[in-house]
This record gives C-alpha cells, sequence and structure tokens, in this order.
C-alpha cells in the first residue's frame, strides 16, 4: 500500500510586520550582537589572538533569532563548527565566548575547546562540532534521551548542506521517523560546502528532498527573514510537541566570508554575493522597524553603541584573562585509569 506523501510547504518571502515591537527589537539586538561579535572575532584572529579555525556566522543571524523567539525553555541546540552565533542566541555570555576564542580560562569552556567547541549545560546547548556531521547522531540521541524521560522538550539538530551528504544523517533520519523522536532537523543552506557548490556535490540539489524517503514533514525557508524562520520553526514545534515525530526544516541562507578565515571565497561571483547583501539580515530588519516608526533613528543608535560597548567589554575581558593552568590539561577528560576497559 502507497504511503502518504511527506508534508512539504514553501514559506512565503513576503515580510510580515504583524510582529510587537518589542519582538523586532528582540531580533535585531541578537542579530547585531552576533553580527558585532563575529566582526571582533575576526579582527582578533587578523592579530594572531585567535589560533586555529575560525568559521563566523555573518550573514546567517537571521536563523538563530528566529529560531530563538520560537523555542521554548528546555529545548535542546546542537549544531556544527560555525556557531558562534547559535550560542550567543542560547545564552552564552560574550565575554565567555570571546575569551573561549583566545584559549583563556575564564571561556565557556575554560579555554579547551576553541572557535568550534562551545558547551553550556545551562543553557542546554551541546556544541559546537567540528567533525562533519557528528552532531546528527548526537541530536537524534538527545531527542530520544527526552522521549525517554517523557518531557515536553524537543532537540534542534542543526547542519550545513555539506554535512548532509553524510550517510549519519540517513541512519538518524530512519530512527527519528520509526520512533518518532521529538527532533527538529535544521539544515543551514548557504549553498557551498566549504568551496562546493550544492549543484556539484549531487545530483539532487534541492535540498528539501533529503527527507523524502523516510516521509518526514519538510519546509523550506526563507533563511535571511527571522520573521519566516520563527514561524516555521513554531510550526514545526508544535508537530513535533504533539507526539508526531520529526520535522525537517531546510533554511536557505548565505555566509557574507568564507568558509573559515583561510578562504578567500574566490569560487563566488561579486553579483551572487550583492544579491544576498541587499537582503542583509541586520538591514532588512532595521529598515522594517525605522519605517514602521517602531523605534526612532536615536533608539536605533542607542542599542548600536549598547552592542558595541558590549562586544568591546567581550574583547578586552578575553584579552586580561589568563591562560590555563597547565594541571587543567587532566581536568575534564577521560582518562585510561578511569576506564582500564577502553585499552
Amino acid at each position: 500500500m502507497a504511503t502518504a506523501a511527506p508534508t512539504k510547504k514553501r514559506a512565503s518571502r513576503k515580510k510580515k510586520t504583524s510582529y510587537s515591537k518589542e519582538q523586532y527589537l528582540e531580533w535585531y539586538t541578537l542579530m547585531l550582537r552576533i553580527r558585532k561579535f563575529e566582526q571582533k572575532a575576526l579582527m582578533a584572529y587578523g592579530q594572531q589572538k585567535v589560533r586555529g579555525f575560525c568559521h563566523v556566522y555573518i550573514g546567517q543571524e537571521a536563523i538563530t533569532a528566529g529560531m530563538e523567539s520560537a523555542l521554548q525553555e528546555g529545548d535542546c541546540i546542537v549544531t556544527a563548527y560555525r556557531q558562534h552565533g547559535t550560542a550567543i542566541g542560547r545564552g552564552v555570555d560574550t565575554k565567555g565566548a570571546m575569551a573561549e576564542l583566545f584559549g583563556k580560562a575564564t571561556g565557556v569552556n575554560k579555554g579547551k575547546g576553541g572557535s568550534m567547541h562551545f558547551f553550556s549545560k545551562k543553557d542546554n546547548y551541546f556544541g559546537g562540532n567540528g567533525i562533519v556531521g557528528a552532531q546528527i547522531p548526537i541530536g537524534t540521541g538527545i531527542a530520544f534521551a527526552e522521549k525517554y524521560r517523557e518531557t515536553d522538550n524537543l532537540c534542534v539538530t542543526m547542519f550545513g548542506d555539506g554535512a548532509a551528504r553524510q550517510g549519519a544523517l540517513h541512519e538518524s533520519f530512519n530512527m527519528a521517523m520509526t520512533w518518532k523522536l521529538p527532533v527538529l532537523y535544521v539544515l543551514e543552506n548557504n549553498g557551498y560546502a566549504m568551496g562546493t557548490s550544492v549543484e556539484r556535490t549531487s545530483n539532487v540539489s534541492d535540498m528539501s528532498k533529503i527527507g523524502l524517503s523516510y516521509d518526514m514533514p519538510t519546509e523550506s525557508v526563507d533563511g535571511m527573514d527571522p520573521a519566516a524562520v520563527h514561524e516555521a520553526v513554531g510550526r514545526a514545534a508544535a508537530h513535533i510537541r504533539a507526539g508526531k515525530g520529526p520535522f525537517y526544516l531546510e533554511i536557505r541562507t548565505y555566509r557574507y566570508k568564507g568558509h573559515s578565515v583561510s578562504d578567500p571565497a574566490k569560487y563566488r561571483t561579486k553579483d551572487e554575493v550583492k544579491s544576498y547583501q541587499d537582503r542583509d539580515p541586520v538591514k532588512v530588519v532595521e529598515k522594517i522597524i525605522l519605517d514602521g516608526k517602531m523605534a526612532t533613528a536615536e533608539e536605533i543608535d542607542a542599542i548600536k553603541k549598547d552592542v558595541n560597548a558590549e562586544i568591546d567589554a567581550a574583547y578586552k575581558f578575553a584579552e586580561e584573562s589568563p591562560l590555563p593552568d597547565a594541571a587543567e590539561l587532566y581536568t575534564d577528560n577521560y582518562l585510561q585509569e578511569d576506564y582500564p576497559f577502553l585499552t
């Protein structure tokens, strides 16, 4: 007998202004905080105060803003290594985040995780994972734990278009649908897996289709609009909390910088980049606020001043914080003597 076709909806790209002044200002402030943090992180990297890899979220801020306003307390998030913005949206303090980039003891992970490995138990934030696609089965497992504990929480499991080609995704999708796990899969489709376009990685370039063989409900979402993200996440969360199992959102977005700080991004045309910069979510939401008379230009300037001061303070805090003590090398690790069966 044929199975029912999975739900697949196309979210409207029409800008809505039906949200309150407070909601728009919340979205704007969070997006601006992430943008300024990432710009400061890039500057610090250029000054060699941040080492290793560094992947910034510039251009993708509307995803975190819209997602967080639609989730409830207790929900979990796990994501990949382009994750500073997601962590800040969860509630990770910008001082602790910047100090982590600097490898300082005051960092959110005591300076041991660096750019790709933030973690915050109190914020139900499970990283920040450096292995491509590793977070997909992790998030599925977290969702299983929530179902086992009979909570009303869900786990948002985020990944990029490159990670979507990993075999672990298909194993996770199959398990999640079979067991009706409370997991929201979010593909942040910025068009490029490192420097390789979606069209060059698979014959299936419409990434919304990858849940079809599992009958997983799916929507494609405008990731440059926090309102569109908020609405889609809200619908998906309601479906999941009703006990109907997973939901998959393909959120179409764009990163304005290269894959990492070492990537000049010459594989993209100037026209392509400009077409997305014209839709910059920070600027678009600022215009909606001003045109709708939700705030004056002076009030917007005051928000910018406060955010700049916060990020400057985070940078100063990171610079002045101490490096971890050498003895810390042996803490927060799995030691052989504690787990002899691993030898």
